[in-house]
């Protein structure tokens, strides 16, 4: 996925200033308050990566490497300091406007000529992009990785990062606690699922031939639990290729896709594979294509994802 604070202000007034009017009290009130915003620069964050890195004043100029990295950032309202975003980024819409700064392959040299304060990076991409990060961290730019978010609570720790690399922890914090009461207000819904209606739901990430899924230590495979859905690949770990023999034998009562924004019809893929008839999912209509972006991407939107699962998956617990 980061962390910026500022100035710290040795504003201490003498016994003699202090002896003045109540405005005067109320001044220094302000300039307290004002000091303590800022204090927290210069601030020192262990990444993603292992590295420490210090951010001596508030960032006034950031690039983003990957979409769930910037949607982060717009919540915290930063979205007028993001001056690059990758070429995957496509949220907000205010992202189509901003400089992109390359895909798989950030361009280096873009980056460094627009004199970001930050780079913001992400553990998932940065083994592959050493290089390139060294050449920002010498060309004087603070770079943080962010952690590849595999559960909601490092889903959280990501965005509390960005926010302590901004200088808006205070607003993170606030993004942290609102994500964990809508998730705990879907949990409660969840508990209506009786027993013997609980599914078995297999996701995929990836169209045929190469199906990806998500299996055990992935937010998504939590996702499920949590609303009380038993997941078909949980013996997999992490997201992984998927043998469509064992799938078509696990025999789930659901299958979700999250690639129909990208592709043209994601559900038919599905349906008019060979061998897959006598699935459940398929033999009764039980398909169902969720916006990818809402279910993949570590960010504030991901409580989104699991409200659109819990439909798609429960429509008479959740869809009223």
């Amino acid at each position: 996925m980061k962390k910026i604070f500022g100035l710290i202000l040795l504003m201490l007034l003498t016994a003699g200033m202090m002896v003045g009017c109540g405005a005067a009290d109320e001044g220094k009130e302000k300039k307290q308050t004002n000091h303590a915003q800022h204090e927290a620069f210069p601030i020192t964050i262990k990444d993603a990566s292992g590295e420490k890195v210090t951010i001596e004043k508030e960032p006034k100029k950031i690039v983003s490497l990957i979409p769930s990295n910037t949607e982060v950032v717009f919540a915290l309202g930063l979205g007028k300091k993001v001056v690059g975003v990758s070429d995957n980024d496509n949220y907000p819409e205010e992202t189509k406007e901003i400089e992109k700064v390359g895909g798989m392959e950030m361009n280096t040299e873009l980056i460094v000529s627009m004199k970001p304060d930050l780079v913001l990076a992400h553990a998932s991409s940065a083994h592959n992009s050493n290089e390139g990060l060294q050449q920002l961290k010498d060309a004087g730019i603070d770079v943080l990785v962010v952690n590849d978010a595999q559960s909601f609570d490092q889903v959280y720790e990501s965005i509390e990062m960005i926010g302590q690399a901004t200088g808006e922890h205070d607003k993170a914090n606030e993004i942290v606690a609102d994500m964990k009461t809508k998730l705990k207000d879907i949990q409660e819904k969840a508990k209506s699922v009786k027993k013997e209606d609980r599914k078995t739901v297999l996701v995929e990430v990836s169209p045929s031939p190469e199906i990806y899924t998500p299996g055990k230590n992935t937010f998504m495979n939590e996702m499920l639990h949590i609303i009380s859905a038993d997941n078909a690949a949980a013996e997999l770990d992490g997201w992984a290729k998927i043998d469509e023999e064992s799938m078509i034998a696990a025999n789930p009562d659901v299958i979700i896709t999250t690639y129909g924004y990208y592709t043209k019809d994601a559900v038919s893929e599905v349906t008019a594979r060979k061998g897959w008839q006598d699935v459940n999912a398929v033999k009764n209509g039980q398909v169902f294509d969720v916006h990818s972006d809402l279910v993949t991407r570590s960010g504030p939107r991901l409580i989104e994802g699991v409200e659109e699962l819990a439909k798609a998956v429960y429509p008479n617990q959740f869809d009223n």
